[in-house]
């Protein structure tokens, strides 16, 4: 199944998706991305813990990235928004159900950056929630995770490369590019 031609964002009133490692500017990225086009934005990770009440790392640790997993792919596969920048956690792409439904509800566009990159935002800041295996350190998630998010993506814009602004006007030119459509019905 290709869900790269969904014609729901065809149409005009789908979302654009972020997805990318823990420290790739998903929500940052996603904040000027809202800016640009004039969309509300929300964020995956804001929503399990609003949720759940409880901070992510909390949850994360609590659960086991197993069953994280599981929670994530089920409140976002239920997501139901439009003309939305998300912006997902780093595990989303773990989700068949919440994959599945993300490209339903608008492009998916990878912000990519070095490995480098991300080992240095990540441990700059610990607590920020991450989904990961015992004895599983970031450089192993990050290469698990590379082909997952390769595989996804209808679009790539390298986040360590372009500043917040510059990323969100690289998708709103290809956006732009590729017809689908920016203003409010």
């Amino acid at each position: 199944m290709s869900h790269k031609g969904s014609s729901l964002y065809a149409t005009g009133g789908g979302c654009v998706v972020l997805i990318g490692m823990a420290g790739a500017g998903k929500t940052t990225i996603g904040r000027a991305l809202s800016s640009v086009l004039g969309w509300p934005s929300m964020d995956t990770d804001a929503l399990i813990e609003s949720h759940y009440a409880r901070p992510l790392q909390e949850l994360a640790d609590c659960f086991g990235r197993d069953r994280f997993v599981e929670v994530e792919d089920d409140l976002v596969s239920k997501i139901t928004v439009r003309r939305t920048i998300i912006s997902t956690g780093g595990s989303v792409i773990y989700g068949e159900k919440c994959m599945k439904r993300l490209h339903e509800l608008g492009p998916v566009v990878y912000l990519r950056a070095e490995k480098d990159v991300i080992l240095q935002r990540v441990n700059a800041k610990p607590d920020r929630g991450l989904a990961i295996a015992p004895g599983q350190t970031v450089e192993d998630l990050f290469n698990e995770r590379l082909p997952m998010y390769e595989k996804e993506a209808d679009f790539c814009v390298d986040s360590d490369k372009l500043n917040p602004e510059q990323c969100a006007e690289a998708i709103r030119d290809w956006m732009l590019e590729k017809g689908l459509s920016l203003e409010a019905e």
